[in-house]
């Protein structure tokens, strides 16, 4: 199975933009796209002219597969199952991705990156209506009910990780409805709502070619 081992900040450098891959480092003045404004290597100096049509294709799916942080095999699953759905394409592509279980558990904010939340839920800190959850890939639905295990709610770990993010605690998405320290989900997710600009229609039309 394949690991994406590429420096992080790196990443966000690379796309140009923030893409949240480090948690609260991401908020400080500490990140690295603040800091340096071009991409790595080369002092940050593209050493060709105009990018091509391939290439901007490229650059927006390469962007969208590190922000939800996905293997290029599980990225080109959700296009294919978004191709066979009715209406824009995009769109429902963007829908199945922050479906993801462990995106919501991001948004919700009980993990400060989608890396923490994959990871907390890999070792069985979350439920989803009220049965244990430990797939990060786990598609919710309408209605669902995502909560912390109770035996894991008394954990150090977690203590630390809900008290840090109660202080950098933001709006949750309106496709999210907080309950008492639980999260559900009441609608479809809106697109429009992603954390960064996504053109979901160039990464559909770089899997049409």
């Amino acid at each position: 199975m394949g690991r994406d081992t590429e420096a992080k900040c790196r990443a966000c450098r690379r796309e140009g933009e923030k893409l949240f891959l480090k948690g609260l480092k991401c908020y400080t003045d500490k990140c690295p796209v603040e800091r340096r404004s071009g991409p790595p290597g080369m002092r940050g100096r593209r050493r060709f002219g105009k990018a091509s049509q391939y290439a901007i294709h490229l650059r927006e799916k390469q962007k969208a597969r590190r922000i939800y942080r996905l293997r290029e095999e599980q990225f080109r699953r959700y296009v294919e199952l978004a191709k066979k759905k009715k209406g824009v394409t995009g769109d429902y592509l963007i829908q199945l991705l922050e479906r993801r279980l462990d995106n919501v558990v991001y948004r919700a904010g009980f993990a400060n990156s989608r890396n923490q939340a994959r990871q907390l839920i890999r070792h069985g800190h979350f439920s989803v209506n009220d049965r244990k959850v430990d797939i990060p890939s786990y598609l919710t639905k309408e209605g669902d009910v995502i909560a912390l295990q109770e035996g894991s709610l008394g954990k150090r770990g977690i203590k630390e990780l809900l008290a840090a993010m109660a202080e950098q605690k933001g709006s949750l998405p309106s496709w999210l409805e907080r309950l008492d320290g639980q999260v559900r989900v009441v609608s479809a997710p809106d697109p429009a709502e992603v954390e960064q600009t996504i053109q979901a229609n160039l990464i559909v039309e770089y899997y049409s070619r």
